[in-house]
């Protein structure tokens, strides 16, 4: 249970400049962006600081990028009157969090987050032993406790970063949140709830100390829940020496495991720009029924009257993203006996990505005739999510100590 309500519905999530989005971005972000919009309070960044981390040598594209991002985000149904959209470097305050979360945070935990060897491994023709890379995981969580979200929006090989945040938070409650007679706060905390509640608070604090156990916690969270003669300040005391901690000045996030679609590339691999087998959501028609015409099919069918077999192609990872339940069962029982060719099988393909795509592009069109527009919107969601931001490094710095 999270003791701060406003934000439990509160989700952050962010995209890196570094290129044209194409469907990969549409079907595993932005659709999941589009839903959430209407259920949660969202705030939505360009992560350009982030694209710094591998490209700090290729910055000329970036500036064009950004503006390129924040219109296709628009273009494809993000509202800027449902959620914020913002430039991540023109919010100072990710930095100053992130300095400020550096001086506790153990270098072995950023070594520790899987994708920092799995990048350099990856990307080995880039030097990456650089700070801005070892730290970037960190910034990530700075970006994300700055606003203080309940919830990320995260593949499963991303619950690691949300997990390095939650500790980073973790530790910083526990350092920070403390004041020099907390203790004995809580203490008399707990005797304003009654004899019978104090004894099984202190029954599942201990058990959740000691072993850890989550139900506990939660359970413990319901009794305060349920007291009506203490105060919120009594309240959340009680939460914070649950925990082992003080006050909760940083939540903890959770990972919002998204139910989203691996879109499969013109090669069969994941779409990706690094494997050049993307379709943008800018193409325009032609090129795209080019791009899918010439896509490789089941080796096995090396004349038209060959049977083939549907699982072993490429196209038909895109029939089960964009045809009917009747286009499949034709695709199938096609396939494999030989009742239509490869170039038939592609062709519902094509219209249906077309279909996805036209409005798109005409929508992409109208903002860029009116950029003006689009600047007043980032220029809003930069204005709130810096007031966000500053309340939060206000209670950092007096957490700290920094407050003059």
């Amino acid at each position: 249970m999270n003791p701060h309500p406003l934000q439990d519905k509160r989700v952050l999530s962010g995209m890196r400049p570094t290129g044209a989005l194409h469907l990969g971005h549409l079907h595993g972000v932005l659709y999941n962006w589009i839903k959430l919009q209407h259920t949660h309070e969202c705030f939505f960044f360009v992560a350009d600081w982030h694209a710094l981390t591998t490209e700090y040598d290729n910055t000329r594209g970036i500036s064009q990028s950004v503006m390129d991002m924040v219109v296709d985000w628009l273009a494809v149904g993000v509202n800027p009157s449902a959620a914020t959209l913002f430039i991540q470097s023109r919010i100072p305050e990710h930095a100053e969090l992130h300095l400020l979360l550096s001086m506790i945070t153990p270098l072995g935990w950023l070594e520790r987050v899987p994708t920092y060897k799995d990048q350099q491994e990856k990307l080995k023709e880039k030097d990456l032993a650089t700070y801005g890379f070892l730290g970037y995981p960190l910034l990530q969580s700075a970006d994300i406790l700055v606003y203080k979200a309940s919830h990320v929006p995260v593949g499963e090989d991303q619950v690691a970063h949300v997990e390095l945040t939650r500790e980073v938070a973790r530790r910083f409650n526990f350092l920070y949140g403390k004041a020099p007679d907390f203790e004995e706060k809580a203490k008399l905390a707990i005797a304003k709830i009654g004899k019978k509640n104090a004894k099984l608070y202190r029954q599942y604090r201990k058990r959740y100390r000691e072993q850890g156990d989550q139900e506990s916690l939660e359970v413990a969270h319901a009794l305060l829940e349920s007291q009506q003669n203490i105060s919120i300040s009594d309240r959340e005391c009680l939460f914070g020496y649950m925990r082992g901690e003080g006050k909760t000045i940083l939540p903890e996030p959770q990972p919002l495991l998204a139910k989203t679609l691996k879109m499969t590339g013109l090669d069969g691999q994941k779409m990706s720009k690094s494997y050049r087998n993307t379709i943008s959501l800018r193409e325009e028609a032609a090129v795209t029924e080019k791009k899918i015409r010439t896509m490789p099919t089941d080796p096995a069918r090396v004349k038209r009257t060959d049977a083939g077999d549907p699982e072993k192609c490429p196209v038909w990872q895109l029939h089960k993203t964009y045809s009917s339940a009747e286009v499949k069962r034709w695709v199938q029982e096609g396939c494999r006996s030989a009742g239509i060719g490869c170039i038939e099988c592609k062709q519902p393909v094509i219209d249906a990505v077309e279909s996805e795509l036209k409005p798109i592009r005409e929508r992409v069109r109208e903002y860029q005739d009116d950029t003006s527009t689009v600047q007043g919107i980032i220029k809003e969601g930069c204005d709130k999510a810096r007031d966000v931001a500053r309340d939060t490094l206000k209670d950092v710095k007096e957490a700290i100590g920094l407050s003059f």
